[in-house]
């Protein structure tokens, strides 16, 4: 998402003319944006998206669960260990 975020700021600077990006190539202006196609694929790929949103899921439903035990008055779970 880095990637994408400056490759917007770098193409509104190029496109503006602004400092010194305006004399920079078209190629090193772009160039973020391949990468953050490059890194999404990988990550695609990789299962790693899949795998954090599994994490993400994981601590929402503990959440839940220790939010429901603390309203009756029971202590609250501990974080399960990280799946590898």
């Amino acid at each position: 998402m880095y990637l994408l975020g400056l490759g917007i700021i770098l193409l509104l600077m190029k496109w503006q003319e602004i400092g010194p990006v305006a004399t920079w190539s078209w190629w090193l202006v772009l160039a973020p944006f391949v990468g953050a196609a490059l890194w999404w694929t990988w990550a695609d790929a990789s299962g790693y998206t899949k795998r954090k949103a599994m994490e993400r899921e994981d601590q929402r439903k503990l959440d839940r669960i220790n939010r429901q035990r603390e309203a009756i008055g029971q202590k609250p779970k501990t974080a399960p260990p990280r799946r590898r």
